[in-house]
């Protein structure tokens, strides 16, 4: 098989995973946090946050490996406009994904820890789940138009 359609296909592998965590992540906070369960809340959080570094950040690796090596291997410019746009807007939700919901993840998955049948979950939680959800939210959106740019190839 020719090595362009071996990085597209591992390529393409690094997109589902990326965009499948982040999805389901989403949604699965949020059915966590409906049944208002402090417990279940909790071991949500905790996992949301172990597969974020498995899934999302292994996912984005090896989207990122594959993709620039195609476009090294074969000699295709970074300025081409899909791939400067596909590029840029991946690279921003991994900004917002780094400097923003990381940390907030982090802070509630140490506090979730704590949580037990009784706990009355904190103002300071919700709030940060909200921010969690607002950027999450942009932060997804982001590589899915990245990915019709990858599809379509406007010029």
């Amino acid at each position: 098989m020719e090595t362009y359609l071996i990085l597209k296909t591992v390529h393409i592998i690094g997109a589902i995973l990326f965009l499948g965590n982040i999805i389901i992540t989403g949604w699965w906070k949020f059915m966590a946090n409906r049944t208002g369960n402090p417990v279940i809340i909790g071991f949500a959080q905790r996992q949301v946050t172990l597969t974020d570094f498995v899934f999302t950040a292994g996912g984005s690796a090896i989207l990122f490996v594959a993709g620039i090596a195609n476009i090294l291997l074969y000699d295709i410019s970074i300025t081409t406009n899909w791939i400067m746009w596909g590029l840029g807007l991946f690279t921003l939700s991994g900004i917002i994904w780094g400097v923003i919901l990381i940390p907030i993840q982090i802070k509630q998955a140490r506090e979730a820890k704590q949580f037990t049948a009784d706990t009355v979950i904190s103002e300071q939680y919700w709030k940060r789940e909200l921010q969690w959800y607002i950027y999450g939210i942009t932060a997804t959106i982001l590589p899915v138009i990245s990915v019709l740019f990858m599809v379509m190839k406007p010029s």
